[in-house]
């Protein structure tokens, strides 16, 4: 048995009834887009921690303070 149950055998039977229904090359697509995705989430993840440091104020105390304000 595999994962939860799940064998070997079936996980390529899955794998091959998503590739005959999407094709390689648009699973190649959503492949890139994901990791293009996922990279430009972490750069930006790395901006705000650069610009939290730069700033030295405390986000914590920030984000509190945001969220005791009535939405508008």
């Amino acid at each position: 048995m595999g994962l939860g149950g799940i064998s070997i055998w079936q996980l390529l039977i899955i794998l091959a009834i998503v590739v005959m229904l999407f094709g390689t090359s648009r699973l190649r697509n959503i492949g890139s887009d994901l990791g293009s995705a996922i990279k430009g989430f972490r750069n930006s993840m790395s901006k705000d921690e650069a610009e939290g440091e730069s700033v030295g104020g405390n986000t914590a105390s920030q984000d509190e303070s945001d969220t005791n304000k009535p939405p508008t």
